[in-house]
Parts: structure tokens; C-alpha cells; sequence
């Protein structure tokens, strides 16, 4: 890939937790020259942007999605969901392997990182899918190039990914390196809970069969795995209080983990009026819990937020619960809508590139990302605090043609995505707010290395 040499003049610059107005300088695709104050003059052969009134941030980093292929590119490609990406500021995204067929071996894997290569836009790195048997195929993909780690399904997943057994648990933990991602759920519990509640189909019954103790039972389960063989944990889209608050008091250093723009933004109320539109895994739950994850996000005790972005078709979603898929399309959204809270006052704009930027690159070991530091990736977001915009089904790029957040009024809108230095996506004041693609497929982003 060609990297890009780009001036950005006169923007408001997050650095090192403060908000400093100057330019920053790309060469070569990496961060060559930051000036508090500004002063930087034009070079030959570079692209200068005039930053004023706008913040300037590091990439987003998304590091739970679900882009559907191969499998499904009826819901999302590795393309459209790229795009997406980048229409929302995010610059890397870590992608899910509960594809058709599932990511669980090393030849997979090479053909989905090959595939990005030649249809991403972004930064991009995959997850192998752990099944029973199994561990040979994690072993010979540490390591590589574009594998950020491994991905266990404690409850149902698709096909066989799912490892809930304790001898098929313990066997991954104690012969395998690098991180492991749980979706925690219990699956003894869930199975009896969905027995118990199949006569069932008000959504509100969702929340109440995938409890909280499903989570909680798993969260422990994993956490002690954890510790007893020293390997690294990551525990994905937290949604409870209960997790919460106790991983606060037990976390320790191997464990990490992260909670979803949706599980701080909605709650009982918004699942009663949006219905399937919100329905996902584990579910959107009560007002206490989305209190309590903001808290344990602002105390450190959970790392980063990511989206779970999973789409499904609209048509799909039309045969109401509880035959609807679980899952929502999030991740071009996921920035405006942090930067929305923040601009509301539930946090700063320097917590959200704590949360999504820093937070992504520290727990997977992304080298020269999520900061604005001289010598780092020229991964960069340009976005405008000081418009607010209502976003509909129509502005999106997600193949699948819709947002949870349709008709919310949402600002810190990306006016310009940069990969490497070179522009991928952009937006005009007053234009339409889908904005343009810049890049062609396969023309930015490259797989993600991870240490």
C-alpha cells in the first residue's frame, strides 16, 4: 500500500488526555511532527487539511465485529462493513469468526485476511473460532499476521462454536498462547431458562431468560480459567452490573474487558419501543446496569467500547420476537454516538479515545496505534463537535441498510477518516451525511500485527 503525506492546520488535537489546538504532520503513512500552537508550513507533494474547528483524534479501533463474510453477504462484506467503518471514524476493526464456513483453522483464516486485502479499507485482524477439538489448529495460528486471537463461545454460537465442557475448556487455556475472547454465557443455565421460557413473546422475556446470573456463572467460570493456567482473558461485551461490580474487586492483570455503545446508551424502556431492532446477545438489559457499566467504565475496571456490530436484514428482523435474529449493525455509529454522551456531559471527549482508541490497542498489543504520538500510525479522525445531525436508516453504509439509532440526533460526526496518512472517507458541511468514499477497495489498511 502507498502510504500518504498529509498536514492537518489548526485543529483542536487530543494529546495525552489534553485538548491542544496546533498541526500534525503524516509522512509515510506515520505521524512525523506534532506542533501545539501550530506553525508547520506546507511541503511538496503533500495534502493539507484545514482543521479548524474540528477535533482531531486517533483512528477508532473497533475490536468486536461481525462482517459476514464469507457466508452471508447478503448482511455485510468485508467491503461494505470496511466502509461502514470508516464512515464512522473507526480506522481497524477485529473481526468475529462465526462466519459460513466458521474461522477455526489456519487456511480459513489466510483466505479472510487475503480477502481484506483486497476489499478493506481499514485496518483489519481476525479471531480463529475455538471449537472441542480443536488446538492444534489455535497453536498454528500464533502469532501470525492479522490473527489478533482466539475466540470461545461459552453459550450457543453457530455451528460448533460453542466449548462449554470444563475438560474442552481447560485443554485451550493450558496449550494455548496470545488472548482469549470469551462470549460469557452460561450454557447449562441458558438452556434450562429458554425451556422455561418458550411460552414466552414479549421481548421483555428476552432479558429475563438470558439473566444475569448466565453471565455471572460464565464471567467466574472464565476468570478462574484464566488464573489457574496464567492466560491472558479477554471478557467481550459485558452487560451487568453484577459482572461488573465483581470484576472490579477481581480483576487482576491477566483480564480485561469491554462493554458496547448499545448496553451504555439503552435500557427496558428503549427495548420496549425499538423491539427487535435492539435484540441481541446477551441482551439489553435494566437501567442499573447501564449506570453501573458507566461507572466501571470510568473507573478502569472495564477497557474499551466496541459495538458488536452483527447485522441482520430488516426482513429478517420482521418476524418479531422471538423468531427475529440477535444482533444490530453499530460499528459507523459507534463514534458519533460516544462523542455524543460526551458532548452531553456523561464524560469527556478524552475518554472516548481512552475507551476506543488507546483502550482496543492496548488489550490486543497494537503497536504505534490509538495515540496521537509522533512515530505512530498516521490512523487519524478528524470529527465536528459543534453540529448535530439526525442520522435515518438512508445515511448508512452497512449492506444491511439500517441503524438502531434511526431518527437520534447524534454529533461528532467524522468529517474526514485517515488511513495511513491517505483520506478513506470524508465529509462536506451541509452535504449529505452519508458522505463520499475515497478509497478504493483494497487501496488502504493492511493486516494488523499484534505483540
Amino acid at each position: 500500500m502507498v502510504s500518504g503525506n498529509l498536514l492537518i492546520r489548526g485543529s483542536t488535537m487530543i494529546l495525552d488526555g489534553r485538548e491542544v489546538v496546533g498541526d500534525l504532520r503524516v509522512a509515510g503513512g506515520v505521524i512525523s511532527e506534532i506542533c501545539p500552537g501550530g506553525g508547520l508550513e506546507p511541503v511538496s507533494r503533500e495534502t493539507v487539511i484545514d482543521g479548524e474547528g474540528l477535533h482531531l483524534l486517533p483512528g477508532a479501533i473497533d475490536p468486536h465485529v461481525h462482517f459476514r463474510e464469507p457466508g452471508q453477504p447478503e448482511k455485510e462484506d468485508l467491503e461494505s462493513g470496511s466502509r461502514a467503518a470508516a464512515a464512522g471514524g473507526v480506522t481497524a476493526f477485529l473481526d468475529m469468526p462465526n462466519n459460513v464456513p466458521n474461522a477455526t483453522d489456519r487456511l480459513t483464516l489466510e483466505n479472510k485476511i487475503a480477502l481484506a486485502g483486497r476489499k478493506a479499507v481499514t485496518h483489519h485482524g481476525f479471531f480463529i473460532g475455538a471449537t472441542k477439538n480443536n488446538v492444534s489448529d489455535l497453536q498454528s495460528v500464533e502469532g501470525m499476521d492479522g490473527v489478533c486471537g482466539i475466540k470461545i463461545f461459552m453459550g450457543s454460537s453457530t455451528g460448533d462454536l460453542l466449548v462449554h465442557e470444563q475438560e474442552h475448556l481447560e485443554e485451550i487455556f493450558a496449550n494455548t498462547g496470545g488472548i482469549i475472547a470469551t462470549h460469557a454465557e452460561d450454557e447449562i443455565r441458558l438452556q434450562q431458562r429458554i425451556s422455561e421460557f418458550d411460552h414466552r413473546t414479549d421481548i421483555a422475556s428476552h432479558a429475563e431468560c438470558r439473566d444475569v446470573e448466565c453471565a455471572f456463572i460464565a464471567t467466574k467460570r472464565a476468570a478462574a480459567l484464566a488464573r489457574d493456567h496464567d492466560h491472558r482473558l479477554h471478557i467481550v461485551h459485558m452487560t451487568s452490573a453484577k459482572e461488573a461490580d465483581w470484576l472490579s474487586k477481581n480483576k487482576g492483570d491477566l483480564i480485561t474487558t469491554e462493554v458496547c455503545a448499545q448496553h451504555l446508551t439503552f435500557d427496558q424502556d428503549d427495548v420496549e419501543e425499538l423491539g427487535v431492532r435492539v435484540l441481541m446477545n446477551p441482551p439489553i438489559r435494566y437501567t442499573e446496569d447501564k449506570e453501573t457499566l458507566w461507572k466501571r467504565l470510568k473507573d478502569g475496571t472495564i477497557d474499551c467500547v466496541v459495538t458488536d456490530h452483527a447485522p441482520h436484514t430488516l426482513e429478517s428482523k420482521s418476524l418479531g420476537f422471538p423468531n427475529a435474529p440477535a444482533g444490530m449493525p453499530g460499528v459507523e455509529t459507534s463514534l458519533p454516538l460516544m462523542l455524543t454522551h460526551a458532548m452531553n456531559g456523561k464524560c469527556d471527549v478524552t475518554d472516548v479515545v481512552r475507551w476506543m482508541c488507546e483502550g482496543p490497542a492496548k488489550v490486543y498489543g497494537m503497536k504505534n496505534k490509538g495515540s496521537l504520538i509522533e512515530g505512530y500510525d498516521g490512523d487519524l479522525t478528524l470529527v465536528d463537535l459543534h453540529t448535530r445531525r439526525t442520522i435515518t436508516d438512508a445515511d448508512t453504509w452497512t449492506r444491511v441498510g439500517w441503524t438502531p439509532y434511526n431518527e437520534m440526533e447524534l454529533t461528532g460526526w467524522p468529517m474526514y477518516t485517515i488511513v495511513d496518512g491517505k483520506v478513506v472517507h470524508k465529509r462536506v458541511a451541509g452535504g449529505a451525511l452519508r458522505g463520499v468514499p475515497v478509497a478504493s477497495p483494497g487501496s488502504a489498511g493492511r493486516a494488523l500485527r499484534f505483540g
